[in-house]
Formats: structure tokens, C-alpha cells, sequence
């Protein structure tokens, strides 16, 4: 990329930190350093504020980058993101954003510790939420560094990684010095950008195409060098038994995963009632459907304008297909259209990449210092330190987690990290919150049982898949120990989560707890009682 590139495109990425910093240093002068207010802000967002943080939180770098890259490469079979991602918040509006609003104060361990012995399930539950926040902060550092690669003119791998530390040492600030009201308006602040230019590059590219869909699907089957086949499945996840069971496993996970990704649930404790968080997850469905609608769009577009071997010869995994289609719709290389209009898609993407991981290290600092530091301390200990100070200590181990694990995993599509994240969420946490919200004999053996029984499988399959070993594109490619052959682990690990929350709660010398699940079951259906 040209000098003008570069320095235009560092200019908006400065401004955007700026501001973004900006507010951050002015919520913290305006705090009074209480959980409610790091944990949750006050609990004084409106459902649209909420709503635009919730959607500025969900669209990801997977979302703009790694989904409309994997549908200019692989055409139909990319757009299972787009839809996965979409119909999965049917299934928070319908089953969890009221009745988690109202069982818990600040994480997953709340709702799923209302009815059960607190300190095993807030460890089980708050190992899972880290380990899903971390592999979900790996796919926008994988993002940030395939971005700064491409505006910065090649493959660096210099570039790449200090690129990564940035990243993280930004969230880490953001996180530490703002808490959750910081990280919801730089959310929605973020989410405006993100909508903005991604209509505008649809419009482009509709445009382009003198609005004839049609035309533009058939370019982008001409230009991909498959044909018609590119418009129809199979071409990703059809070649075997294999690759078709990885697509239903892929499917199950994006679906269902979204109702367990810790820094979701964390938002609906930002409102004051359960139906405000109701309205927050309308708004965001709204936002959000749009969004993933104008992603097919532009991985199409990218596939007819750009080419499939010109984005796998940018990065093996599509993740600079957006920059470069926005390259093109300006004028092309070289010019001031293009110039300027890459520019801006970079610095969105960016932004994008910063909100996210803000959020995240929130919910995963959360989860260390309100479930697990909370647990495991000794309340007779010399030195007590409060769960705020935890948090901001956490924010930092996890941030340095997730650069070395960004580094490691730089060359894999985001979008298929996230994947893997989903499966993980959906495996661990959606079993034992389903189970805790809706079924009366449900005990605390089967509440630990259900976390660990979906957490383990699931990162002992992942370890042992070809995403870490055995093929060109594993994290590992010189070596192969894989013996499991799908990529998400997903249709295995789900229904042994839930399968072994069953098994523990049959198997548990406890009787259930009828008198506080009758609690929590009217706190949840009415709010009585709710923080």
C-alpha cells in the first residue's frame, strides 16, 4: 500500500483511540469505584444505548473481516456465519436476556449460584467464562494484525505482532480505567462507525452493479473459478462425510454459543429492569440483521470486484477482503477515492477490533475477580483486596493471554476462531444456565458436572482437531497428533455438556433445593428482588 494509505489511515486510527481514550479518562474521573459501577455502569443505560453496545459488542472483527472474506473465498457455504450469528439471538431473546437480567447482579456464576452452593459452581462457571472470553480476544488479535499487515504494505510479521501488543495493552487500559460505562460508549460509538461504513461500501456496490443482484452473484461465480458451484453448497463443507458433519457442528455452535458468551450476558446488567434488557435485545436484532445482511453483500462483491486469488494471495484466510474491496470501489490503487476510502475501512475495522476486546476483558475480568478471586481467597487472609482491584489486575493477565496466543494463531480466519469460541460457550455455559433457569431438580453436582463436562471436551477436542495439527493451515503444521477429524467440536461437545448435567444431577446424594429454586423461579418470571 502507498505512503497516503498508510498516513491517512494512521490518522483516523489515532483520532479514534484518541476519543476513545478520551472518554475513558473522563468516566474515570466521574467514578466512585463500586462493582456496580465497574461491573455494570450504574445500571443506567437506556435499551437503545444498550442495544447499540450490544450490537457494537457482537459485530466483530469475525463479522466484518473473517465472514464477508470466507464468502468471497468459498461462496455460498461463508454465509453460514452470517446466518448462524443472526439466528442465535432468537434464542437469547426467547429463552435468557430477561431471566438472567433478573437472577444475577454481574456474571453467569449469579444466575446459575441463586439456587445452588456458591463457591464450586462459581468456579466452575467462572473457569468456563475465561476460557471462552480468551479464545474469543485471540480472533480480534489475529484480526488487528492481518489489518495493520495489509495497510502497512505487506506480510511483516514485526508488524503484525506489535501490532497485537497495541492492541492489547489498549484494552487493557480501557478496562482498567473505565469499566463498563468506558466500554459501552466506545461500543456504541464503534457500532455507529461500523454501520455507517458498512452501508456505504454496500451501497458502492450495488451500485457497481447498477443494483442487479443477479449480475452481481453471477460475476462473483465467474470471477471465483468454480462456476456455478460457488453459489450453491458444498464447495467448504461438502467434499466428505467429514466436511458435511463439520458444517452441522459449526451450525449447532454459532447458533446456540451466542447465549453463552460471557461478555453478552454481562450487558443485560446494564439496564435497570429485565424489560428494558428485553428491548435492548430488539434494538440490537435490529442492528445486528441489517449488518449481516450487508455482509453477504460485500463477501460477494469482494468475490466479483476483487477475485478470490487476489484476497487468498492478500491473506490465506480472506481477512483483508473488505480493505481491498473498499480499495477498489474508491478508484483503485493510487487513487484519492480509493486512498480515502480504504482508509476509512481500516480505521472502522480497527475500532471494531478495540470495542470488542474492551468488552471481553471486562466480562473475563469480571468473571476472575467477582467468581473465582471472591471463592477461592481465605476470609482470614492478612491482605484482602477488593474485587475491582482484582478486575484491573485480571484485565492484564488476560490481556497478555490473549497477545501470545494472537501471535501463535495469526494465519486462521477470525471468523472461524470465533467459531471455535462458540462452540466452546455453547458446550460449557449454555447447558448448566438452561438447566439452572428451567429444571426444578437440578443440583449443584449437575451445575459443576454440566460446566466441566462441556468445557474439557470441548478444548481436548479442539487440541486434538487439524486446527492445531495435521494439515497446511494448523496452528502447528509441521507435526500431526490429531485424532479428532472435525474442525469444530461443537455436535460432540454440546450434547455432552448437557448430558452430563443430567448424569450428575441423577447421580447427586443432594435433594434439589425446592425452596430456592421457587425463589429463583419467581425472581426470574417477575424481577422481585432483582439487583
Amino acid at each position: 500500500m502507498t505512503g497516503d494509505h498508510q498516513t491517512l489511515a494512521l490518522v483516523l486510527f489515532s483520532v479514534f483511540i484518541a476519543v476513545t481514550l478520551g472518554i475513558t479518562t473522563w468516566v474515570s474521573r466521574n467514578r466512585h469505584g463500586s462493582a456496580e459501577e465497574f461491573y455494570a455502569g450504574g445500571r443506567l443505560f437506556s435499551p437503545l444505548e444498550n442495544g447499540f453496545a450490544i450490537a457494537g459488542d457482537y459485530m466483530s472483527a469475525a463479522s466484518f473481516l473473517g465472514i464477508s472474506g470466507l464468502i468471497a473465498l468459498y461462496g455460498y457455504d461463508g454465509m453460514l456465519y452470517s446466518v448462524g450469528f443472526l439466528v442465535a439471538w432468537l434464542v437469547v431473546l426467547l429463552l435468557v436476556a430477561e431471566l438472567v437480567r433478573n437472577c444475577g447482579r454481574f456474571t453467569l456464576a449469579d444466575v446459575v449460584a441463586a439456587r445452588m452452593a456458591e463457591r464450586p459452581v462459581r468456579i466452575a462457571a467462572g473457569t468456563s467464562s475465561v476460557a471462552v472470553s480468551v479464545l474469543y480476544l485471540v480472533a480480534q488479535m489475529v484480526g488487528a494484525g492481518s489489518l495493520v499487515a495489509l495497510l502497512l504494505g505487506g506480510t511483516s510479521e514485526a508488524a503484525r505482532s506489535w501490532t497485537v501488543i497495541g492492541v492489547g495493552a489498549l484494552m487493557v487500559i480501557y478496562v482498567s480505567l473505565g469499566g463498563m460505562r468506558a466500554t459501552t460508549w466506545i461500543q456504541i460509538v464503534k457500532a455507529v462507525l461500523l454501520m455507517a461504513g458498512t452501508i456505504a461500501l454496500t451501497v458502492l456496490v450495488l451500485l457497481r452493479f447498477h443494483g442487479d443482484v443477479n449480475n452481481l452473484l453471477s460475476t462473483a461465480a465467474d470471477r471465483s473459478g468454480h462456476g456455478r458451484d460457488f453459489l450453491v453448497p458444498g464447495l467448504r463443507y461438502g467434499g466428505d462425510w467429514t466436511a458435511r458433519l463439520d458444517f452441522i457442528s459449526l451450525g449447532i455452535a454459532l447458533v446456540l454459543g451466542t447465549a453463552g458468551l460471557p461478555h453478552i450476558l454481562s450487558r443485560f446488567y446494564t439496564v435497570p429492569t429485565a424489560r428494558a434488557a428485553r428491548r435492548s435485545v430488539v434494538w440490537s436484532i435490529g442492528l445486528i440483521g441489517s449488518f449481516y445482511l450487508m455482509t453477504i453483500v460485500l463477501g460477494f462483491g469482494a468475490a466479483a470486484l476483487i477475485g478470490p486469488a487476489e484476497v487468498r494471495a492478500s491473506n490465506a484466510s480472506g481477512n483483508t477482503a473488505i480493505p481491498l474491496l473498499a480499495l477498489d470501489l474508491g478508484g483503485g490503487a493510487g487513487s484519492t477515492g480509493g486512498t480515502v476510502l480504504f482508509a476509512i475501512v481500516a480505521a472502522v475495522a480497527f475500532a471494531t477490533i478495540l470495542a470488542v476486546v474492551a468488552g471481553i476483558t471486562l466480562a473475563s475480568s469480571a468473571s476472575v475477580a467477582h467468581d473465582l478471586y471472591s471463592s477461592l481467597r481465605r476470609k482470614h487472609a492478612k491482605r484482602q483486596y477488593s474485587e475491582v482491584t482484582v478486575a484491573r489486575f485480571a484485565a492484564a493477565g488476560i490481556g497478555a493471554a490473549a497477545i501470545a496466543l494472537g501471535l501463535l494463531a495469526r494465519d486462521l480466519n477470525v471468523a472461524f476462531l470465533v467459531g471455535l469460541a462458540f462452540a466452546v460457550a455453547a458446550s460449557a455455559n449454555l447447558p448448566v444456565l438452561l438447566y439452572s433457569l428451567f429444571w426444578r431438580k437440578f443440583t449443584t453436582r449437575g451445575a459443576v458436572w454440566s460446566v466441566y463436562g462441556g468445557l474439557v471436551p470441548a478444548v481436548l477436542l479442539v487440541l486434538l482437531s487439524p486446527v492445531v495439527s495435521g494439515s497446511p493451515e494448523s496452528l502447528f503444521p509441521g507435526v500431526d497428533f490429531h485424532v479428532f477429524p472435525l474442525q469444530n467440536p461443537g455436535v460432540v461437545s454440546i450434547p455432552l455438556g448437557f448430558l452430563a448435567g443430567w448424569i450428575g444431577t441423577v447421580m447427586s446424594a443432594e435433594p434439589p433445593d425446592e425452596a430456592r429454586h421457587a425463589e429463583a423461579e419467581v425472581r426470574a418470571l417477575t424481577g422481585a428482588g432483582a439487583a
